[in-house]
């Protein structure tokens, strides 16, 4: 593995949501120490893991894979932590984390996505001279694909996650994302990471396929997914993905990417079961010299240019339809904090008239406590999301007036694509 002499460095990747969650997740510590033993047995050079929510879980992996894996880091982070942690064969320089402004409503407490403080895991690391930038990270869950709250929580995710790795691999010579972004391959939120940053996508680019139809990562058959979320993927749903880019002086090839398919592992009773809900993603990526001009950053052409330009408007426009939401509901829940206020001020008048019962009185002072304090959570959780959004808005919108200016005739085609896509969309529903 010398890159200074000529000859291609390879890079054994290793990506997997996990699904373990204490008390909720079926046979999760028996899961976890499967994956343990097929982490040795295949001795990868990076493995990037999501939903390892306990820190016990994650040292208990630590302890198995020191014999292979010296060097690990877990991203703690929110109330329950990110889920997210990394075993690497190669010293780790650098490590930060950068924890998304949106990440679902507190209220919602069956989904819990707001309490894991879902967040961008980096690290640095030289493999044979190659400064590689490596990224890991879980995106907002979507629960619902056809009423999805969440979509422009997980399109500001997306935004922030490709301005993340864009402001911070500057430096780099490779840079490589895993992880869950809970995005098909048609979505907003993947188009918009992989081609704000020009990243590859290993299952589009491997020479050699092996594992589930379509490289899905979730399929019907695994026995930990729900059969109803599958009614209208009969062959899955690809989510999870391992992207990659060379920046400058390389040139980087995915030669083998594999899937699990299923049953991997046996429980304490010798019955077959999978790793996890999702499907692991094995792949062996292939680095060689390339002249400089051939990586460097130029002016991307017409069509490219306008692909960026359709991807970047419809992301403005869902992050417009997530803030006006969010503005209404300012709006409202500023109402009822004045109704609560009024409650309160009722209550607390009352005591002056010696006729009223003191039972009214109490109620007016209850009521009111819990309409200003139930009011004021949300008006301020309301808040937030609106600013949030019309940063990252205004943080887009700025992109698209940099990109108009760089290539002023790739506006007439991005206009038109995204009728077409706007067409073929409205058509499919």
């Amino acid at each position: 593995m010398e890159s200074e002499s000529g000859s291609s460095v390879r890079l054994k990747v290793f990506n997997l949501n996990c699904w373990a969650i204490p008390y909720i997740s079926k046979h999760r510590q028996v899961r976890v120490q499967h994956l343990g033993d097929l982490l040795n047995q295949k001795n990868f050079d990076l493995a990037l893991l999501q939903e390892v929510w306990s820190e016990r879980d994650f040292e208990s992996l630590r302890q198995k894979l020191l014999p292979n894996y010296t060097w690990a880091h877990y991203f703690r982070s929110g109330f329950i932590g990110s889920g997210l942690c990394v075993f690497s064969k190669h010293p780790i320089q650098e490590v930060f984390q950068h924890t998304y402004s949106l990440n679902g409503y507190p209220y919602k407490i069956h989904h819990g996505d707001w309490f894991c403080g879902k967040a961008a895991g980096m690290l640095v690391l030289e493999i044979c001279g190659i400064l590689v930038n490596v990224y890991v990270t879980h995106l907002h869950a979507e629960y619902n694909r056809e009423h999805d709250y969440y979509l422009a929580h997980r399109v500001a995710q997306a935004w922030e996650l490709a301005q993340f790795i864009h402001h911070t691999s500057r430096r780099a010579d490779m840079v490589l994302l895993c992880g869950d972004l809970n995005s098909h391959p048609g979505d907003i939120g993947y188009r918009l990471i992989k081609e704000w940053i020009g990243l590859e996508d290993s299952y589009l680019e491997t020479q050699d396929f092996q594992g589930c139809e379509d490289g899905s990562t979730m399929v019907p058959n695994n026995c930990f997914v729900n059969p109803r979320e599958m009614e209208h993927f009969p062959r899955g749903v690809r989510i999870d993905y391992i992207l990659f880019k060379a920046i400058s002086g390389f040139r980087i090839t995915c030669e083998t990417l594999t899937t699990t398919t299923g049953n991997i592992s046996d429980d304490a009773t010798g019955r077959s079961i999978p790793l996890s809900d999702h499907e692991a993603l094995m792949a062996t990526l292939a680095i060689r010299p390339a002249p400089i001009e051939q990586n460097r950053d130029s002016t991307r052409d017409a069509e490219t240019q306008a692909s960026l330009m359709g991807v970047l408007h419809e992301a403005w426009t869902e992050m417009g339809l997530g803030l006006a939401g969010a503005r209404q509901w300012v709006y409202s829940t500023g109402h009822l904090f004045s109704l609560g206020l009024l409650l309160l001020f009722l209550g607390v008048g009352s005591m002056l008239f010696e006729e009223i019962p003191w039972v009214a009185e109490a109620l007016f002072m209850i009521l009111g406590a819990i309409v200003l304090l139930g009011s004021g959570g949300l008006y301020l959780t309301s808040l937030h999301e609106s600013k949030a959004l019309y940063e990252a808005q205004a943080e887009i919108e700025l992109a698209m007036e940099m990109a108009k200016e760089v290539q002023p005739e790739a506006v007439e085609l991005s206009s038109t694509s995204s009728l077409l896509r706007t067409s073929i969309q409205s058509e499919s529903k």
